[in-house]
This record gives C-alpha cells, structure tokens and sequence, in this order.
C-alpha cells in the first residue's frame, strides 16, 4: 500500500500543497495510514490473531517453498546423432564425440577406486553386517584395505600371479568377505570369477574348467560340498578352497580325496599377513572379472571386463547424476544384489569410490525389510519384481474404493510435482499417506536405480512419487559392462530407459524380417565404447557372433529412439518365432503388455510355426487376485481359482482389452490360456538368475497344457 502510494505522489507535480495531495489521493480511493490504523484497532483480537496467522503461513511458505532441480541439459532432447555415425547417437553431456573413461584422474582401475575411497572416507566405515536382531558392525577402509592384502599375498604365496594363474573365484553371498576378497584380486592384477550356485553343479564345474580356476573363496561349507560334487569322477584344476565360516574335519577329509585342501578365510589371512606382498597394481586395461552369465539355453559364457570397463560404466552413472544426486561419504548403500553380477559390482563401485558405506544384508531376503530399517540407507538400488511387489503390497492395503481413491489422488498430486522438478517427502501427501511406505525403507533413501529387467511405467511412475526420491531407470547388459542408457536427472517420465551413458554411443540397425529399420529410429539395440566387453574366454565364435567387426555389440533388443532423444524398449529379436501363416511374434512383447493386468502375475506366451495362433501360461497375483476374483462374484482360495473357468474367462478379457489399447494385432493376442498357482523362478529352474525367462524350460514343463489348450483351440 505505501508502495503504491509513492508511485502516485510521484506524479504529482510539485506545486501542489499537501492538501491537494490528499484530495489527489482520496479521489483514488488509497486509504491513509491513519485509515488502515483505525481499520486494524476497529477488528477483533481473534480476527487479528487470524490474520497474523495466515501472514507467518505465507512467509513460512515462500521460505520453505520447494524448490524445484534445474535439470542436467534440455529434456527435450537427451542424446545427439553422431555424424556420418549411421545414426548412432551420444549423451549431450559430452563435449564431443569422444567417450568418457574415467570420472577422476585418481581412478583409473578398480583399486585406485578403492584407494581413492580410502583417502576421502578419512578413514570411515567402510562394510558393515549384523547378526539377526542386533546393529550393523562396521570396518573401516583401512581395515579392508589391510584384510584385502593380507588375502592377496595368501594367493601368491600359493602360486598365483597376474602373468600365470590368476583367475580365482568367488563363490558366496553377499557380505563383507566378498568384498575383501575381490579387493585382494584388484591390490595383486588378479582376476575374479563369480560362482552362484542357481548355476547348478554342471554348470558350476563348467566354469571351474572353462577359467582353470584352482582357488575358490567361499562363505558355508555347503558351497563347498557343491564344488566336489562338481569335481566327482573327472579332472579338476582346483587345488584350494578358502571357507569364511567353520567347517568341520569330515569335509577336510573329502577335499583330500580329491586333491583339495580346504583352508579357513582367517588361516589364509595369516599366512597373507607373515608373507606380506607389495602391492601388483592394474592396469586400465587389465582384465578385472569374469562375468559368467546365465543365458537361457546352453553353458554360461564368460564376459571378458577389463578395469576400464568397469571404471567408464561407473564413472558415467557419476557424470550424469554429479550435482543432482551426488554420492557423498556420509552415504550408504544396502548390499542385496547379487555380487556375481555386474549391476551390483558397478553400484559398490560408485559408493567406494565417495568414501560411502556398504551396509550388508543378512543373507536371507524375507529379513531384507528388517534389515533397511536398521541401516537406514541413503542409496536403494532395486529390480523390477521387487518393485512390483512393494506396489501390490501398498494397493493390497487400500481394500476399499474411498482409501485406494486417496491413494491414487495423492500419488497424482505428487506426479504433478515431479512433472515441476520437484522431488521430495515432505508434502502433505508424504506425512499423511506414504510416510509408512519409506519408513519402511528406513526412511532416508534419496537415490534408487532400477535394471536388469523391464518395469511397467505405471509401477515407476507410483513408486516414485510415493517414494519421494530421485528414482533412475536404467538398461544394458553384461557385455556393456551393466549400462548402456539411463533415465536423465528431472525427467521422471516412465515408458522409456533413458539416453545414452556419456561413455558409449548407442545405434538402431534394421531388422527386417520383423519390419525394423533405422531409418524409421527403430531396430536392433547396438552399443560401443570403453564399457563394452573384450569377449568371451575362450570362445570367439560367440564373441563374433555379439561384437561385429567395427566394436559394437549387438544386444538382441530391438529399440526405438522417442523425439527427446531418450531410448524405448519395445521387442527382442533372438525370441521371435514364426506362426504357421508366417507372421512373425515377439513373445516378450506381448507378455510386457499382459502383465500390466492386475490379478496377473506372470505370462509366458507361447506359439510355433505349426500352429496359426498364440497360448498363454498365466500365474495369477496370490496377492491381488483373490480381491479382484472376488469382485467379480468368485470366491475360493488361491488354488482354487486357478482352476475356477469363470476367472479364466475374466483373466483372459482383461489381457485381450490391454492388447487391444496398446495396438497388438489380432495375430499377436493369445487365443487360450492356463492358470498357473506356482510363480516362476530360479529355485523351480524357469527363471535364470537376473529374472530373465528360460523359455525352452518353461515350453517344456508346460507341454502338456500347451498341447491340451491347441487341442481345444483346433476341435
């Protein structure tokens, strides 16, 4: 108000009076202070309580107002095209067109990684476990760097060295141990080789030859068992098994007879610490691990990664969250993920690097709840199926129309704010709706990532506005190291994997026999740069067959590159199979699509090029499904609606509707399913390690449903 005043007086010319100045400024109705005065002393104490009230939430709100990130580059276009590069296309977070290596001039190799950590850390905690029910115990950076010594100069003392035997492996859980004894590879130019033991003992005792291994780390003495089984009535090249925990003398007495001396993790430490070694440090060109990956058919295969892989991959998920979602020392990372693949190993990379925590779980994933409660971590890295149980879990709470209506009301709300730039849980929403599900957390996670399979935008998108956390998205593969694309900071848009990772480049080629051309931005996902891998061990038919003769390998998914430059998964080419009129299906497509019905659970699609029509095995939600079978007028248990034809009929309408909105062809939907009451997964042998489907074990096991659902269809 004297603002406005002043403006006014300042247009009055100077030969005014002062009363023609207060004439002047009645005829615009501007109130004198004495007016406001009289009016202010004319109102009520409650009235002035009031308003003085709304002025302290005014001022309160434009302080404390969120503020939204500025994000990394124009959303609107996340990648370039290379020119004169066949349309491949980089992140614009380069300068250039060349790659980044390395983040940090002072970590070139996963040990100067470490070492980096141990100076910036100031000597911090570093690994951390608990025993049930108790607090996390933590080691310091040096502690591990000590462990990790002792343990390398073990191995050399008992012949290894990075110019002859130099594979060792690793066979365990995630823990403390685990880490130590990749570090003692890294510290003397050795190299680690994963072993997990869904692998199965043939194919355990496959990679023990295929590597040569002679010594293998383990946590329990049943791995152990496992290795000599795999070691039974053939030769053998190991020589030595470390064991982190106690094993009695029976098992020493039948590693001898197989020419095997078993040791304890502790023994050979000692033996480390008498015979002390300097330090044989890599290069970034040095072999670092051998990744076994599972596959879907036939043996494992062995990805060659060097350090500059692994530091490049790293180093460019630093570049693209630096100053949006720094990783700092007072961070900490809860370890559950499987160390013997490369998505986990590329996170502990990222947290040693900062001089950050790696809290461990306790081995047993239905404690992982508990667990996070009593770490509290900062940093959350997760896979799809966990992501869609904790979403099944929070709309199986909502029971009723007026509290899943909230739910969904609140989540929008918050959706709109990230649509903003803002990422928060302090909102309203936050104290009152989804304080429960990051407290469930530990209520301090700032950063997750997702990978290693795809997640349904409606998942993500819920999941990051409950979370209230800079929730990335990311794709790529073992032969990329771990990544090739990531969602950029502020686009918190679901449906798509991101933009190219500064350290690659990434191009579409055609796919014609399923109508894919890069001319239309649509094809085969190929990736290049310093995090693709050096090949398979010992076997360059198939490393021809992945890495073509200009370095890029080619990954088996068929992509399409969106207007903002970012990357969409839509098809994959090794499991495209012919109808018998010829037209060509990708199951994995139309399982993508099916799976976003609620009561489902799973799909396999399934088709040949004798029949002229597509099945499905469907797996219900045990969680969801009897709510909404219910709805629907059926009751039972679990087992009893799946073999309930009323809920079969409504199953298979609801995934022919979902087929029908996202534009599959009559030919693409199913004509028949069967339900299933058992999940797929690793233990029943129908899923491999990373969640991926074994589709010839699955065409298999369901055979006879298979055969009884065309019977039907072709009567």
């Amino acid at each position: 108000m004297v603002f406005r005043s002043c403006s006014v007086l300042e247009q009055i010319p100077n030969r005014r009076p002062a009363m023609q100045a207060q004439e002047f400024l009645r005829q615009l109705r501007v109130p004198e202070l004495t007016d406001v005065r009289d009016y202010l002393r004319s109102l009520s104490a409650n009235a002035l309580a009031g308003m003085g009230t709304v002025a302290a939430l005014c001022t309160y709100w434009y302080l404390c107002r969120p503020k939204a990130l500025k994000p990394r580059c124009d959303l609107s276009m996340q990648s370039v095209e290379i020119q004169g590069g066949e349309f491949a296309r980089r992140s614009v977070l380069l300068e250039g067109d060349e790659h980044l290596t390395n983040i940090y001039s002072d970590a070139t190799t996963l040990y100067e990684i470490f070492r980096r950590g141990v100076r910036v850390s100031d000597n911090g905690p570093c690994l951390g476990s608990r025993k049930p029910s108790g607090p996390y115990v933590w080691l310091t950076y040096q502690e591990v760097a000590d462990r990790a010594e002792f343990l390398g100069s073990a191995l050399l003392h008992r012949g290894h060295s990075h110019t002859g035997d130099k594979f060792i492996g690793i066979f365990s859980q995630n823990r403390p141990e685990w880490t130590i004894a990749e570090l003692a590879c890294y510290t003397y130019s050795l190299v680690s080789v994963p072993l997990y033991d869904t692998l199965g003992v043939e194919a355990i005792g496959y990679i023990i030859d295929k590597a040569a291994i002679s010594t293998v780390v383990c946590d329990v003495p049943d791995k152990a068992r496992l290795i000599l089984d795999s070691m039974a009535d053939r030769e053998h090249t190991v020589r030595t098994i470390i064991l982190m925990e106690d094993f009695n003398a029976a098992l020493v007495a039948r590693g001898k007879e197989y020419g095997i001396e078993i040791i304890s993790l502790k023994a050979a430490e000692d033996v480390g610490k008498a015979n002390l070694r300097t330090p044989v440090t890599p290069k970034p060109e040095d072999l670092a691990v051998i990744c076994f990956t599972s596959g879907t058919t036939g043996n494992p295969k062995g990805a060659m990664l060097t350090h500059r892989n692994i530091v490049s991959n790293s180093s460019a998920f630093i570049k693209i969250t630096e100053g949006f979602s720094s990783i700092y020392s007072s961070d900490t990372h809860i370890s559950y993920l499987p160390l013997a693949h490369m998505f986990e190993r590329m996170v502990q990379a990222i947290i040693l690097c900062h001089g950050a925590r790696i809290g461990f779980f306790q081995g047993d994933i239905r404690l992982l709840m508990d667990d996070l409660k009593e770490l509290q971590p900062t940093i959350f890295p997760v896979v799809p199926r966990l992501l869609n149980r904790m979403f099944d879990k929070i709309f199986g709470q909502a029971n009723t129309p007026l509290k899943r209506w909230v739910l969904q009301f609140a989540s929008r709300r918050k959706e709109a704010e990230m649509r903003s730039g803002i990422v928060r849980r302090d909102s309203l929403w936050d104290k009152l709706i989804f304080k429960k599900v990051q407290a469930s957390l530990g209520g301090r996670v700032r950063l997750m990532v997702t990978g290693a399979a795809p997640v349904s935008p409606a998942v993500l998108t819920f999941l990051r506005a409950a979370l209230g956390c800079q929730f990335y998205e990311g794709y790529g593969q073992t032969e990329c190291t771990a990544g090739c694309t990531l969602s950029m900071p502020g686009d918190w848009t679901a449906g798509h994997v991101g933009a190219p990772l500064p350290c690659n480049s990434v191009k579409l080629v055609d796919v014609a026999e399923m109508n894919y051309y890069a001319i239309n931005g649509e094809g085969e996902v190929c990736v290049k740069g310093p995090n693709v891998f050096q090949g398979y061990l010992k076997d360059p038919e198939k490393t021809e067959e992945t890495i073509d003769k200009d370095g890029w390998v080619h990954t088996g998914d068929i992509g399409k590159w969106l207007e903002n430059g970012t990357l969409k998964i839509v098809d994959r080419k090794k499991h495209i199979f012919k109808l018998a009129q010829g037209e060509y299906i990708a199951p994995e497509k139309i399982e993508n699509i099916y799976i976003r019905s609620d009561p489902v659970a799973q799909a396999f699609v399934h088709g040949d090029s004798l029949q002229a029509c597509l099945v499905a095995i469907i797996v219900p939600d045990p969680d969801f499904c009897p709510g909404w079978a219910k709805k629907k007028g059926l009751e039972g248990s679990y087992e009893e609606l799946c073999k309930n034809q009323e809920l079969k009929k409504a199953i298979l309408a609801d995934i022919l509707k979902l087929g029908k909105d996202a534009g599959l062809k009559s030919f693409e939907q199913v004509k028949d399913i069967a339900l299933h009451p058992e999940m797929f997964s690793v233990q029943n042998g129908l899923l491999t390690p990373t969640m991926k489907a074994k589709r010839a074990d699955l065409r298999n096991y369901f055979r006879p449903q298979i055969d009884e659902l065309y019977a039907r269809i072709n009567a």
